[in-house]
């Protein structure tokens, strides 16, 4: 059977987005057909719009997702109908080096579902992330699909999907951010705010929130901050530096991606301290830094996909937390939208005047 649903679709590079008449087919081998109820909107989708992904236009934009089983393929025994599920587009195989390791979350063969979305011409749709969720029907692969508790928003435990998950990771998960550690965050968008409620969730006991936009302090304090650097009017580096006895930060996160924020990142780390960047480039930066100044500060660069996250583990205990009220998952929600309202969201995000819209099915 294939459904007719709407969705919304990037045709060409940097074209606003149209909402079309897209054609889903059941799930094949291995796949789960999702009925999607709440998909954020996410920096990452605004990348895949204007070309800084890739060139595999058009793309079914949408990822961070939450939605109910509708459908499984044949084989499918980690999901059923009617489970509720947030989507991920971290589908461990369990067979590569990585997982053999013991290391799922860096697992290099990723499964993504091999059934073809379509427009109506017949034009094959790369859905992003491999899931494209701005539809109101989507088909990805069952290990795509992690069960979580029914009896909480969806649009707040389905951010977990990507940035917030890509956040609490990065302080937690790839920078082993540990009680009584000193934090910098750079960059306070959506997965900056959440890599200081990852920060003060591990029980940093100072989280320094670094934005050239002092409008996002307000939410960064209610997720954590301890203190704040308006970087459009001091310097960064010092100022972490001096909140942190003149040492620098055990770990100081670049949620930016910009080679200016990660030289602030590296030169406002303690001397042993940890640089992690999760904020995503785009392909054209380049790097400079005197190599004499890594070999002598010593510590850990790293980077941080998806916060270094195992969905089958982290999804379901951070749902829990949201639960227990340890983890203001709701705080992240700036706008409920509709699926007509996702390019105004896009404006909303360059703004800084959202931490997420969501749309709600």
């Amino acid at each position: 059977m294939v459904y007719k649903v709407k969705g919304v679709v990037a045709l060409s590079k940097g074209a606003p987005v149209t909402l079309e008449t897209i054609l889903v087919p059941d799930p094949g081998p291995g796949e789960a057909l999702v009925d999607i109820l709440t998909s954020g909107v996410c920096h990452t989708d605004l990348h895949y719009k204007l070309g800084g992904i890739n060139d595999d236009f058009p793309f079914l934009l949408g990822h961070e997702a939450t939605g109910v089983v509708s459908a499984v393929g044949e084989g499918v025994t980690n999901v059923v109908p009617g489970d509720r599920v947030i989507l991920n587009w971290r589908a461990v195989c369990g067979n590569c080096r990585a997982c053999n390791k013991g290391q799922a979350q860096y697992c290099f063969n990723t499964a993504n579902a091999t059934s073809k979305m379509t427009l109506e011409d017949g034009t094959v749709l790369s859905p992003a992330l491999g899931i494209g969720a701005f539809i109101e029907k989507t088909v990805v692969a069952a290990g795509q699909c992690t069960k979580v508790d029914p009896d909480v928003d969806p649009a707040a435990v389905g951010l977990l999907g990507c940035g917030v998950m890509a956040g609490i990771g990065a302080a937690i998960n790839t920078g082993g951010v540990k009680r009584g550690d000193t934090v910098a965050v750079i960059g306070c968008g959506g997965v900056g705010a959440a890599a200081i409620a990852g920060a003060a969730l591990a029980g940093a006991t100072t989280v320094i929130a670094v934005d050239r936009d002092p409008k996002k302090f307000a939410a960064a304090l209610a997720l954590g901050a301890t203190h704040t650097v308006d970087s459009s009017v001091e310097d960064a580096v010092v100022a972490i530096q001096n909140l942190t006895g003149g040492f620098g930060a055990d770990v100081v996160i670049d949620a930016v991606g910009r080679p200016e924020t990660y030289k602030q990142a590296f030169y406002a780390r303690d001397l042993a301290g940890t640089v992690v960047l999760v904020g995503v480039p785009t392909p054209e930066m380049t790097l400079d830094l005197p190599l004499l100044d890594v070999f002598g500060r010593g510590g850990s660069l790293k980077s941080s996909w998806y916060g270094d996250c195992l969905p089958s583990r982290d999804f379901p205990m951070l749902v829990e937390l949201y639960k227990q009220g340890k983890l203001d998952l709701d705080a992240f929600v700036s706008e409920r939208i509709t699926i007509n309202d996702i390019e105004a969201a896009f404006t909303k995000m360059g703004e800084g005047s959202v931490l997420r819209s969501v749309v709600e099915f």
